[in-house]
């Protein structure tokens, strides 16, 4: 059988890329391990996506359908497998989820066959993007995600939309069920995901709603409100639980990245907050605990951030960028942060529930005060000088 031109070439490299070992940094802090290489890249697309490998339709061996990013992926352990639900970026600047499965975790992640082709509902999505995976005692999988439209009331603005949280849900992470938008007395919903268990018979959703697509205005911070049925998913009750705050690592936005981690101590949140720069946004990762019988009330929160972007991964389409919206804790309570860098690419970490439960519960709270963090210092010296050799 004929193919198109270096197609032999082509597939070979993408074996090579897709079957490469990943290897641990050899730097390591106690919270979390690093690896080499990026779990999931524009060239883990496969090659069925990209090119016509009919001969007589593509002679020159062209590229037809560009993939220019995969980030933000949701996550979550299924039949014994690692799988992502990677947010794709073609050429064009739609967004679209594909499923990624690995083995292992940390490496050999394989797109399956076909990208997710979502229903709609209402007025077709214009985008889609950041699926966040709740496997939920109801017995639903179900994946939350922006939808984003043109806004109406701005047509004469070519960059004014309107962001909203689409529903979906599945058993087999194949067959999805589109269900209603949510409804919600906010202007726009951003990370919107939904919390494993009900609280009182009813579904407990975490929030960011915010005035426009882009600034989150007066209000802003990671909500919680309630759903009383999924197939009429009216918000109710919502409140901040973590709110912005002045010159820390979430002045300008923050907002809730994977369903929580249920642990002994209380529930384990991993968050996204955002502050200005003069070289634009940063996003860094950061995190709490909340108590495990009021989901409001925050327990512990370390300052400053639990992850920056490393010097290779300020570098992508939207630089100095971390965003997480995808973990998995294994039976041997291993976790898999799933984040992304830069809008570009997909990245892991490994820790554990026992150290993320350490770092949430002794790391220094913020104290708001330049003053108050050299006391943080000097107090951890002072300590420190009964152990190993300090200087007099």
């Amino acid at each position: 059988m004929k193919t198109i031109p270096n197609f032999a070439q082509l597939e070979a490299n993408h074996r090579k890329l897709i079957e490469k070992t990943n290897k641990p940094l050899s730097l390591f802090n106690g919270i979390y391990q690093r690896y080499e290489n990026p779990v999931v890249t524009n060239a883990h697309a496969p090659l069925e996506w990209r090119y016509d490998l009919n001969p007589e339709t593509n002679p020159n061996g062209l590229e037809r359908i560009g993939i220019n990013a995969t980030f933000n992926p949701g996550a979550i352990k299924w039949n014994g497998k690692y799988l992502l639900a990677v947010r794709v970026e073609g050429n064009d600047r739609k967004s679209f989820f594909g499923i990624a499965e690995s083995p292992n975790g940390i490496d050999n992640f394989e797109f399956w066959e076909k990208p997710i082709a979502l229903p709609q509902y209402g007025e077709p999505d214009t985008n889609v993007y950041d699926m966040r995976l709740t496997e939920h005692e109801d017995g639903w999988i179900y994946g939350i995600f922006c939808t984003e439209r043109k806004d109406k009331e701005r047509l004469e603005d070519t960059t004014a939309a309107v962001a909203n949280a689409g529903i979906v849900r599945t058993k087999d992470l194949q067959n999805w069920e589109r269900l209603p938008d949510l409804i919600s007395n906010s202007g726009q919903q951003r990370n919107v995901l939904m919390h494993p268990e009900f609280v009182d018979g009813k579904y407990a959703l975490y929030t960011r709603p915010q005035d426009g697509f882009i600034e989150v205005g007066k209000g802003g911070g990671i909500g919680l409100g309630y759903i009383k049925d999924m197939a009429n998913p009216v918000l109710e009750d919502e409140t901040i639980i973590n709110h912005k705050a002045y010159h820390t690592i979430y002045e300008m936005k923050n907002g809730q990245g994977p369903a929580p981690i249920k642990t002994e101590e209380g529930w384990l949140h991993l968050a996204h907050g955002v502050r200005n720069t003069a070289g634009g946004l940063r996003y860094t990762l950061y995190m709490f605990m909340t108590d495990l019988n009021d989901l409001s009330k925050v327990i512990y929160q370390p300052a400053g951030y639990f992850m920056a972007p490393n010097y290779e991964e300020t570098v992508g389409d939207v630089p100095n960028v971390l965003f997480v919206n995808g973990w998995i804790k294994d039976e041997d309570g291993k976790v898999f942060i799933y984040y992304a860098s830069s809008d570009t690419r997909c990245h892991v970490a490994v820790s554990s529930v026992d150290r993320l439960v350490d770092y949430a519960k002794n790391t220094p709270k913020d104290n708001f005060t330049s003053a108050s963090s050299v006391n943080e210092i000097i107090d951890l010296v002072d300590r420190n000088k009964a152990y190993g050799n300090s200087k007099s």
